[in-house]
């Protein structure tokens, strides 16, 4: 089995490092806005979304493709979802069809 995975812009990035990269970038509040999940809007904390991301896949894959528009620099749409109440599934929503 090779740990080579071509394709995968995740390979090689810890979900810590994904976090880390989106609450500095973002901050705590945008963050729960666009990701409306508990850990991040109550007392949020880097070890309890870790602990709370690992165990809930759906919201593990919320965080991750955020991080890919951050990173891939689809900044047009992710700022028209910034800038108004959509979130972030309207936002995956919308750039998965092309608007």
């Amino acid at each position: 089995m090779s740990d080579k995975q071509p394709g995968n812009p995740l390979h090689g990035v810890t979900l810590e490092r994904i976090l880390e990269e989106l609450v500095a970038d973002y901050g705590w509040a945008e963050l729960g806005r666009l990701i409306d999940i508990r850990c991040f809007n109550n007392d949020p904390s880097i070890k309890s979304s870790l602990k709370f991301l690992r165990k809930t896949e759906w919201a593990r894959k919320q965080v991750e493709e955020l991080y890919l528009i951050k990173k891939l620099g689809d900044f047009g749409v992710a700022k028209q979802a910034l800038n108004s109440d959509i979130g972030i599934q309207s936002l995956l929503w919308s750039i998965k069809v092309g608007l």
